[in-house]
């Protein structure tokens, strides 16, 4: 595509400064590069290719996202704009050492993640506001990943952030239990079964139940069968959901069916994790199976005699976002359908405060005294190994 033609496509209202190409792709490697082209052209956005940064320097600063390629040696200093890794099949480990090197926050290892690399271009060139989509993974089964999604979502609400939680695991029993003891009025997962095109964010925002200030959307917690939804649907979905919210938080569970609906659907993923050695080498095996979007480990309650939260989080490869201390009442309360009254504690307002630093304008409900908290959530979108699928 010619470099005029490009900047007609983009349109007066694109995601560049007027003169830049949506994507830029920097990578001696032909075959790479035309991976990287046809992923763009799926996505709908303007490309460019070049095979170094040298090449033409205005497209490393300008752009507002760089495919790197693996075989890259040489980039100029850190860029504003988003990056990601990109390398052929096989080039897994090379492609993380890079990323941990280069603070890069994505890697996508082709042709397998092209999926989702689209779904990411094509996020990043729509018009319009878009929500933080945050995926809530168990290291292993027990570890209360269900639980922190809650909490987290209800620290959030409570900031002041629109927020909605998403139960992301059919085969649970719906969160909705853990939120009320009665059904909640509104709409539920098989209600939804039938979306067919884009969906008004509005509407899905209104249509919502709400428990503690943030917008929920369950499975019914009954014996029915919960039958699964349409891959369609669930696209759908969470884009109005990206729409109508500043943060979506999604309780993605353990099994392919949600790592493959939710996981790929998510801009970060947080792993959590008892503080044992086992729990970090289950949560270890996990990361394998996560895409390539930045990871963060958040520590459920305390750690075992002579283990570290640090050197859990080096093992699992995944920066420490948070600790969150043991809650005595949560099984209780979880059982009480209260469990969303616990999220006004102060770890889980830092770690609400830590994620929504990730957004891209800053939300009203950080809290103006957790500046740390601010700071790791900048190290979840900067530090640790990525990987790819």
């Amino acid at each position: 595509m010619a470099r005029n033609e490009q900047e007609q496509s983009a349109g007066a209202g694109g995601w560049l400064p007027e003169a830049g190409a949506v994507v830029c792709c920097i990578t001696g490697d032909a075959a790479l590069r035309d991976e990287c082209a046809r992923a763009a052209a799926v996505a709908g956005v303007a490309f460019e290719g070049v095979g170094s940064a040298s090449e033409d320097p205005r497209l490393w600063t300008g752009a507002d996202l760089v495919l790197l390629g693996a075989d890259v040696s040489e980039v100029p200093p850190q860029r504003r704009g988003s990056t990601i890794l990109v390398g052929g099949a096989g080039q897994r480990h090379q492609l993380w050492d890079r990323a941990a090197a280069l603070g890069i926050d994505h890697v996508a290892e082709l042709p397998e993640a092209a999926g989702w690399l689209v779904e990411f271009m094509g996020r990043r060139g729509a018009q319009g506001r878009s929500g933080l989509v945050v995926g809530i993974v168990g290291g292993r089964g027990g570890a209360g990943a269900s639980t922190t999604a809650v909490l987290l979502a209800g620290a959030a609400a409570h900031g002041g952030a629109r927020v909605l939680l998403v139960d992301g695991d059919r085969l649970a029993g719906g969160l909705e239990a853990a939120l009320g003891e009665q059904p909640m009025e509104g709409l539920r997962w098989p209600d939804l079964g039938s979306a067919s095109g884009a969906i008004n964010p509005d509407q899905l925002a209104a249509s919502l139940p709400r428990v503690g200030g943030a917008a929920v959307l369950s499975w019914p917690a009954g014996p029915g069968h919960a039958v699964r939804m349409p891959g369609s649907a669930v696209s759908a979905v969470m884009e109005a959901g990206r729409g109508a919210f500043d943060l979506v938080v999604v309780d993605v569970g353990r099994g392919r069916e949600g790592l493959e609906d939710f996981g790929w659907a998510s801009d970060r993923i947080l792993v959590v994790v008892p503080g044992s050695l086992g729990g970090a080498l289950s949560a270890a095996q996990l990361v394998h199976e996560l895409p390539p979007v930045p990871l963060g480990m958040v520590l459920r309650g305390g750690t075992a005699e002579g283990v570290d939260a640090e050197q859990l989080a080096g093992l699992i490869g995944c920066p420490l976002v948070a600790r969150i201390p043991h809650l005595r009442r949560a099984a209780a309360a979880a059982e009480a359908g209260r469990l969303m009254e616990l999220a006004r504690s102060r770890p889980l307002r830092r770690l609400a405060a830590a994620v929504l630093s990730s957004l891209p304008e800053p939300a009203s409900g950080a809290v103006a005294d957790d500046g740390g908290a601010l700071a790791l959530g900048s190290s979840l979108a900067g530090r640790g190994r990525r990987v790819a699928r």
